[in-house]
Protein backbone atom coordinates (compact mmCIF):
# COMPACT_ATOMS: atom_id res chain seq x y z
CA UNK A 1 0.00 0.00 0.00
CA UNK A 2 1.40 3.71 -1.04
CA UNK A 3 2.06 5.90 1.91
CA UNK A 4 1.83 9.59 1.28
CA UNK A 5 3.41 12.08 4.01
CA UNK A 6 1.86 15.10 3.94
CA UNK A 7 2.77 18.70 5.57
CA UNK A 8 1.43 22.15 5.71
CA UNK A 9 3.82 24.78 6.90
CA UNK A 10 3.00 28.47 6.80
CA UNK A 11 6.44 30.08 6.03
CA UNK A 12 6.54 33.75 7.71
CA UNK A 13 6.66 36.08 5.18
CA UNK A 14 9.38 34.67 2.66
CA UNK A 15 9.74 37.51 0.68
CA UNK A 16 12.09 38.15 -2.13
CA UNK A 17 14.81 40.73 -1.81
CA UNK A 18 14.62 44.50 -1.41
CA UNK A 19 15.16 45.51 -5.28
CA UNK A 20 13.41 42.27 -6.74
CA UNK A 21 12.11 42.46 -10.44
CA UNK A 22 9.55 39.94 -9.91
CA UNK A 23 7.61 42.12 -7.51
CA UNK A 24 4.47 44.23 -8.94
CA UNK A 25 4.41 48.45 -8.43
CA UNK A 26 1.00 47.66 -6.11
CA UNK A 27 2.83 45.21 -3.31
CA UNK A 28 6.33 47.23 -3.38
CA UNK A 29 4.02 50.39 -2.61
CA UNK A 30 2.57 48.25 0.37
CA UNK A 31 5.17 46.53 1.65
CA UNK A 32 7.54 49.37 0.56
CA UNK A 33 8.78 50.20 4.68
CA UNK A 34 9.23 46.86 5.95
CA UNK A 35 11.41 45.08 3.13
CA UNK A 36 13.59 47.43 3.35
CA UNK A 37 17.18 45.97 4.21
CA UNK A 38 15.72 42.28 3.02
CA UNK A 39 19.33 41.13 0.99
CA UNK A 40 19.36 38.76 -1.36
CA UNK A 41 21.49 37.47 1.47
CA UNK A 42 19.34 37.06 3.73
CA UNK A 43 16.33 35.85 1.50
CA UNK A 44 18.95 32.83 0.23
CA UNK A 45 19.65 32.04 4.53
CA UNK A 46 15.96 32.22 5.10
CA UNK A 47 15.44 29.66 2.72
CA UNK A 48 18.16 27.29 3.89
CA UNK A 49 16.58 27.35 7.12
CA UNK A 50 13.67 26.84 5.69
CA UNK A 51 15.13 23.62 3.84
CA UNK A 52 16.53 22.38 6.83
CA UNK A 53 13.26 21.41 8.22
CA UNK A 54 11.81 20.39 5.54
CA UNK A 55 14.28 17.54 4.82
CA UNK A 56 13.31 16.55 8.20
CA UNK A 57 10.22 15.49 7.67
CA UNK A 58 8.80 11.92 6.87
CA UNK A 59 11.59 10.52 8.62
CA UNK A 60 14.27 12.50 6.72
CA UNK A 61 12.58 11.47 3.56
CA UNK A 62 11.11 14.92 2.86
CA UNK A 63 7.28 15.22 2.51
CA UNK A 64 5.38 13.86 -0.32
CA UNK A 65 2.94 17.07 -0.33
CA UNK A 66 3.68 20.11 1.04
CA UNK A 67 1.12 23.31 1.63
CA UNK A 68 2.90 26.30 2.01
CA UNK A 69 1.42 30.01 2.51
CA UNK A 70 3.00 33.59 3.28
CA UNK A 71 5.06 33.06 0.12
CA UNK A 72 5.88 36.32 -1.89
CA UNK A 73 5.78 34.36 -5.78
CA UNK A 74 7.12 31.64 -7.92
CA UNK A 75 10.46 32.69 -7.99
CA UNK A 76 11.11 32.44 -3.68
CA UNK A 77 9.12 29.10 -4.24
CA UNK A 78 11.60 27.66 -7.20
CA UNK A 79 14.70 28.69 -4.83
CA UNK A 80 13.16 26.51 -2.06
CA UNK A 81 12.36 23.70 -3.94
CA UNK A 82 15.92 23.26 -5.27
CA UNK A 83 17.54 24.03 -2.01
CA UNK A 84 15.44 20.70 -0.65
CA UNK A 85 16.44 19.10 -3.87
CA UNK A 86 19.83 19.81 -2.86
CA UNK A 87 19.81 18.22 0.38
CA UNK A 88 17.87 15.22 -1.45
CA UNK A 89 18.55 14.68 -4.70
CA UNK A 90 16.17 11.78 -4.84
CA UNK A 91 13.27 14.27 -4.31
CA UNK A 92 11.80 16.61 -7.32
CA UNK A 93 9.07 18.58 -6.67
CA UNK A 94 6.44 20.14 -9.53
CA UNK A 95 4.81 23.42 -7.65
CA UNK A 96 1.34 24.64 -7.81
CA UNK A 97 1.06 28.46 -6.87
CA UNK A 98 -1.49 30.60 -6.75
CA UNK A 99 -0.90 34.28 -7.48
CA UNK A 100 -3.50 35.79 -5.18
CA UNK A 101 -5.05 39.27 -4.57
CA UNK A 102 -3.90 39.77 -1.23
CA UNK A 103 -2.54 43.37 -0.29
CA UNK A 104 0.67 42.39 0.76
CA UNK A 105 1.21 39.87 -1.77
CA UNK A 106 1.83 36.74 -0.01
CA UNK A 107 0.34 33.87 -1.45
CA UNK A 108 -0.36 29.91 -0.99
CA UNK A 109 1.15 26.83 -2.94
CA UNK A 110 2.25 23.81 -2.83
CA UNK A 111 5.07 21.30 -3.60
CA UNK A 112 4.61 17.84 -4.62
CA UNK A 113 6.86 14.76 -5.06
CA UNK A 114 7.22 14.17 -9.07
CA UNK A 115 7.06 10.38 -8.41
CA UNK A 116 4.24 10.49 -6.04
CA UNK A 117 1.43 13.37 -7.36
CA UNK A 118 0.76 14.28 -10.61
CA UNK A 119 -1.21 17.38 -11.80
CA UNK A 120 -2.91 16.52 -15.04
CA UNK A 121 -4.55 19.69 -16.80
CA UNK A 122 -4.98 23.07 -15.72
CA UNK A 123 -8.22 22.39 -14.89
CA UNK A 124 -7.57 20.54 -12.05
CA UNK A 125 -6.41 24.08 -10.56
CA UNK A 126 -8.74 26.57 -8.88
CA UNK A 127 -8.47 29.72 -7.26
CA UNK A 128 -11.67 30.26 -4.99
CA UNK A 129 -12.35 34.36 -4.15
CA UNK A 130 -12.96 34.97 -0.35
CA UNK A 131 -15.35 37.58 -0.72
CA UNK A 132 -13.81 40.36 1.29
CA UNK A 133 -13.84 43.97 1.77
CA UNK A 134 -9.84 44.28 1.92
CA UNK A 135 -7.98 42.07 -0.89
CA UNK A 136 -6.99 38.62 0.65
CA UNK A 137 -5.77 34.99 -0.43
CA UNK A 138 -7.86 33.15 -2.30
CA UNK A 139 -8.45 29.03 -1.20
CA UNK A 140 -6.39 27.01 -3.75
CA UNK A 141 -8.41 23.76 -4.72
CA UNK A 142 -5.39 21.17 -6.50
CA UNK A 143 -7.47 17.95 -8.14
CA UNK A 144 -4.16 15.94 -7.46
CA UNK A 145 -3.63 12.10 -8.92
CA UNK A 146 -1.68 9.83 -6.86
CA UNK A 147 0.58 7.54 -8.54
CA UNK A 148 -2.58 4.48 -8.81
CA UNK A 149 -4.83 6.97 -10.39
CA UNK A 150 -7.01 7.60 -7.63
CA UNK A 151 -8.46 11.52 -7.33
CA UNK A 152 -7.24 13.59 -4.54
CA UNK A 153 -8.81 17.23 -3.83
CA UNK A 154 -6.80 19.76 -1.71
CA UNK A 155 -7.71 23.00 -0.68
CA UNK A 156 -4.86 25.05 0.84
CA UNK A 157 -6.09 27.81 3.04
CA UNK A 158 -4.77 30.60 4.55
CA UNK A 159 -7.81 32.82 5.79
CA UNK A 160 -8.04 36.59 7.11
CA UNK A 161 -6.15 37.41 9.90
CA UNK A 162 -7.15 38.95 13.20
CA UNK A 163 -5.47 42.04 12.81
CA UNK A 164 -8.04 44.54 14.25
CA UNK A 165 -9.08 42.38 16.93
CA UNK A 166 -10.27 37.67 16.96
CA UNK A 167 -14.08 39.04 16.82
CA UNK A 168 -13.98 42.11 15.26
CA UNK A 169 -12.06 40.43 12.23
CA UNK A 170 -14.45 37.18 12.23
CA UNK A 171 -16.54 37.44 9.78
CA UNK A 172 -14.19 37.26 7.30
CA UNK A 173 -13.24 33.83 8.65
CA UNK A 174 -16.77 33.15 8.29
CA UNK A 175 -17.05 33.81 4.70
CA UNK A 176 -13.81 31.81 3.92
CA UNK A 177 -15.45 29.19 5.96
CA UNK A 178 -18.35 29.48 3.98
CA UNK A 179 -16.20 29.20 0.57
CA UNK A 180 -14.42 26.15 2.12
CA UNK A 181 -17.79 24.22 2.48
CA UNK A 182 -19.17 25.69 -0.67
CA UNK A 183 -16.39 24.43 -2.80
CA UNK A 184 -15.92 21.19 -0.72
CA UNK A 185 -19.43 20.19 -1.63
CA UNK A 186 -19.23 21.01 -5.24
CA UNK A 187 -15.98 19.37 -5.97
CA UNK A 188 -18.45 16.09 -4.89
CA UNK A 189 -20.74 16.91 -7.30
CA UNK A 190 -18.81 17.51 -10.19
CA UNK A 191 -16.05 14.77 -9.42
CA UNK A 192 -18.62 12.41 -7.69
CA UNK A 193 -19.64 12.00 -3.88
CA UNK A 194 -17.09 9.09 -3.44
CA UNK A 195 -13.59 11.93 -3.94
CA UNK A 196 -11.50 12.23 -1.20
CA UNK A 197 -10.97 15.48 -0.24
CA UNK A 198 -8.42 17.11 2.42
CA UNK A 199 -8.20 20.50 3.43
CA UNK A 200 -4.67 22.08 5.29
CA UNK A 201 -3.72 25.84 5.99
CA UNK A 202 -3.42 28.25 8.83
CA UNK A 203 -7.09 28.84 9.49
CA UNK A 204 -6.28 31.76 11.82
CA UNK A 205 -8.72 30.56 13.91
CA UNK A 206 -8.74 27.36 16.43
CA UNK A 207 -10.66 23.99 15.60
CA UNK A 208 -13.42 25.10 18.16
CA UNK A 209 -14.27 28.91 16.99
CA UNK A 210 -17.54 29.20 14.85
CA UNK A 211 -16.11 29.93 11.04
CA UNK A 212 -13.99 25.96 11.54
CA UNK A 213 -17.40 24.73 13.19
CA UNK A 214 -20.46 26.50 11.86
CA UNK A 215 -19.35 27.68 8.25
CA UNK A 216 -16.45 25.25 7.39
CA UNK A 217 -18.91 22.43 8.69
CA UNK A 218 -15.94 20.79 10.61
CA UNK A 219 -16.20 18.37 13.73
CA UNK A 220 -13.86 16.53 15.82
CA UNK A 221 -16.22 13.66 15.47
CA UNK A 222 -15.43 10.94 13.19
CA UNK A 223 -18.69 9.51 13.34
CA UNK A 224 -20.70 12.61 12.84
CA UNK A 225 -18.76 13.20 9.38
CA UNK A 226 -19.22 9.60 7.84
CA UNK A 227 -22.77 9.85 8.68
CA UNK A 228 -23.78 13.14 7.74
CA UNK A 229 -26.15 13.92 5.35
CA UNK A 230 -24.51 17.00 4.11
CA UNK A 231 -20.65 16.55 3.53
CA UNK A 232 -18.85 17.80 6.37
CA UNK A 233 -14.87 17.87 7.21
CA UNK A 234 -13.81 15.94 10.32
CA UNK A 235 -10.89 18.09 11.86
CA UNK A 236 -7.90 16.01 13.18
CA UNK A 237 -6.52 18.62 14.70
CA UNK A 238 -8.64 18.52 17.76
CA UNK A 239 -5.82 15.97 20.32
CA UNK A 240 -3.27 19.25 20.00
CA UNK A 241 -6.06 21.30 21.03
CA UNK A 242 -6.22 22.96 24.71
CA UNK A 243 -2.76 21.61 25.22
CA UNK A 244 -0.29 23.38 26.96
CA UNK A 245 1.77 24.06 23.17
CA UNK A 246 0.68 24.93 19.99
CA UNK A 247 1.60 25.87 15.88
CA UNK A 248 1.52 29.69 16.85
CA UNK A 249 1.91 31.89 19.94
CA UNK A 250 0.49 35.05 20.21
CA UNK A 251 1.38 36.87 23.12
CA UNK A 252 2.77 33.94 24.52
CA UNK A 253 -0.76 32.42 24.24
CA UNK A 254 -0.62 29.02 22.38
CA UNK A 255 -2.75 28.50 19.40
CA UNK A 256 -3.59 25.58 16.86
CA UNK A 257 -4.29 27.89 13.73
CA UNK A 258 -2.97 25.44 11.35
CA UNK A 259 -5.02 22.15 10.78
CA UNK A 260 -6.21 19.52 8.60
CA UNK A 261 -9.35 18.73 7.77
CA UNK A 262 -10.32 15.62 5.89
CA UNK A 263 -14.30 14.47 4.25
CA UNK A 264 -16.13 11.00 5.11
CA UNK A 265 -13.87 8.98 1.74
CA UNK A 266 -10.79 9.73 3.70
CA UNK A 267 -12.57 9.15 7.19
CA UNK A 268 -13.17 5.48 7.20
CA UNK A 269 -10.74 2.45 8.56
CA UNK A 270 -11.24 0.70 4.70
CA UNK A 271 -11.36 3.89 2.63
CA UNK A 272 -9.05 3.29 -0.92
CA UNK A 273 -7.02 6.33 0.31
CA UNK A 274 -7.29 6.96 4.14
CA UNK A 275 -5.90 9.01 6.75
CA UNK A 276 -3.60 7.56 9.71
CA UNK A 277 -5.24 9.87 12.64
CA UNK A 278 -2.48 8.42 14.75
CA UNK A 279 -0.24 9.94 12.72
CA UNK A 280 -1.01 13.79 12.73
CA UNK A 281 1.73 16.14 14.73
CA UNK A 282 3.15 19.19 15.18
CA UNK A 283 6.22 19.29 14.12
CA UNK A 284 8.64 20.81 16.80
CA UNK A 285 12.03 19.55 15.36
CA UNK A 286 15.45 20.09 17.73
CA UNK A 287 16.59 23.74 17.20
CA UNK A 288 13.14 25.22 16.18
CA UNK A 289 11.79 25.88 19.74
CA UNK A 290 12.58 28.77 21.23
CA UNK A 291 14.59 28.02 24.25
CA UNK A 292 13.14 30.61 26.85
CA UNK A 293 9.94 29.90 29.21
CA UNK A 294 7.68 29.60 26.45
CA UNK A 295 8.25 26.50 24.02
CA UNK A 296 7.16 28.52 20.97
CA UNK A 297 8.71 28.46 17.11
CA UNK A 298 11.95 30.54 16.80
CA UNK A 299 11.14 32.89 13.57
CA UNK A 300 13.34 33.94 11.42
CA UNK A 301 12.03 37.40 11.38
CA UNK A 302 11.97 40.47 9.17
CA UNK A 303 9.44 42.60 7.15
CA UNK A 304 9.72 45.14 10.01
CA UNK A 305 11.12 42.80 13.01
CA UNK A 306 14.35 41.52 13.84
CA UNK A 307 16.45 39.22 11.95
CA UNK A 308 17.54 35.80 13.45
CA UNK A 309 19.49 33.80 10.88
CA UNK A 310 19.16 31.12 12.74
CA UNK A 311 15.50 31.12 13.18
CA UNK A 312 12.83 29.14 10.65
CA UNK A 313 9.50 30.58 11.17
CA UNK A 314 6.65 32.08 13.19
CA UNK A 315 4.77 28.86 12.65
CA UNK A 316 6.01 25.20 13.71
CA UNK A 317 4.54 23.06 10.55
CA UNK A 318 2.14 19.99 11.04
CA UNK A 319 2.21 16.43 9.70
CA UNK A 320 0.61 13.60 8.97
CA UNK A 321 0.25 9.91 7.00
CA UNK A 322 -2.22 9.40 4.40
CA UNK A 323 -2.44 5.04 2.81
CA UNK A 324 -3.71 4.25 -0.23
CA UNK A 325 -5.19 0.70 -0.86
CA UNK A 326 -3.90 -0.42 -4.24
Amino acid sequence: MPDYYVAWWNLENLFDEENSPHRTEKVARAIHNDIAGWTPELRDQKIAQLASVIVKMNDGAGPDLLGVCEVENRFVLDLLAEAVHTELPGRKYGIVHADTGDARGIDVAFLYSLDRFAVPAAGDVFFHVVMRRNATREIVQVNFRTTTGQTLVVFGNHWPSRSGGQFESAGYRHIAGETLAYFHSRALEVLGPGTPALAMGDFNDEPFDVSMVKHALSTRQRRRVIEADTPRLWNLMWPETGVPDGSFYFENEPNQLDQFLVNVNMAGETDPLRVDPASVEVLRFPGTVDTGTYPKPRPFGGMGHDVDVTGFSDHFPIGMRVTETV
